[in-house]
């Protein structure tokens, strides 16, 4: 595996020596969660994979891409899924795979500008798309497609949702790929309000605190008035009285589950 030498020092994304880093409580309830990386264009994105052993191999099985929020980069290949050990674990209620990328963190990276998954400020209360993301977007997208290519996934259930960073991330990738996704769980993030028009036909269930202090709960609100004004009709949950953290309620309940799985694209 050709790392980076930024990568080279860090922690290994497929062995985690649990020696050095002991393995936190929370990570044993995630332990079927298998390390793998993905390579391209010299860069090395980790992620973890979620594929259910009690299930026939070949049985066709919706997928989960969720991607993490800023706090949660690194190269450790373990980071990206603290805030899924606290969710209602839809992964075995649901049987499905599960991908969790993990983005860089700046320190372990030769352009830090680019660890993010979204090149814009989060405090700022609009942006604009940029026509190339960065090169952990790119990676992921590859890694998306990769997956569907070699597994049995079933390209009519293809789910995604994200925090913060992540919730950036979402808006990005149904903007970027409006007709792929059966539905959607953007959560505190944002999106380019002039690719409203393209999302009409996404089913989404957007979640913000009305306190976030770090994104401005504009960012979801105004997504989710421009979709309803080209035609659309998104959910929208705002909590009263929270701050940033909006994931925790919202991944541990298992009605938002049921409706992230009852969803699937049009044939």
């Amino acid at each position: 595996m050709a790392l980076t030498a930024a990568m080279s020092a860090a922690p290994n994304p497929l062995m985690p020596d649990y020696s050095k880093f002991p393995m936190e409580k929370w990570e044993a309830k995630l332990s079927s969660f298998t390390f793998h990386v993905h390579e391209k264009d010299g860069h090395v994105l980790p992620y973890r994979m979620y594929r259910p052993s009690h299930v026939d191999p070949q049985k066709v099985l919706p997928m989960v891409l969720f991607m993490h929020g800023a706090g949660e980069r690194g190269a450790d290949n373990r980071k990206q899924l603290s805030y899924l050990a606290s969710a209602h674990p839809f992964w075995e209620t649901n049987p499905c795979i599960v991908i969790a990328p993990q983005c860089p963190a700046k320190e372990d990276a030769e352009n830090p500008e680019e660890c993010v998954w979204v090149q814009t400020p989060w405090s700022g209360t609009s942006h604009q798309m940029k026509e190339n993301p960065p090169w952990p977007m790119r990676l992921v997208i590859a890694l998306l497609e990769e997956t569907i290519a070699k597994n049995p996934v079933d390209k009519n259930r293809l789910y995604v949702t994200g925090l913060s960073m992540g919730g950036y991330a979402t808006w990005d990738l149904l903007q970027r790929f409006p007709k792929k996704f059966a539905a959607a769980m953007p959560i505190c993030g944002g999106g380019d309000l002039n690719h409203a028009g393209d999302l009409v036909d996404i089913p989404l269930w957007v979640f913000h605190g009305d306190a976030d202090e770090i994104v401005p709960v504009s960012r979801s609100r105004d997504m989710v008035q421009a979709i309803k004004k080209a035609g659309g009709n998104p959910t929208y949950t705002e909590y009263s009285q929270v701050m940033h953290d909006s994931w925790t309620r919202t991944y541990s309940n298992p009605q938002v589950w049921e409706w992230v799985f009852a969803k699937k694209k049009a044939q």
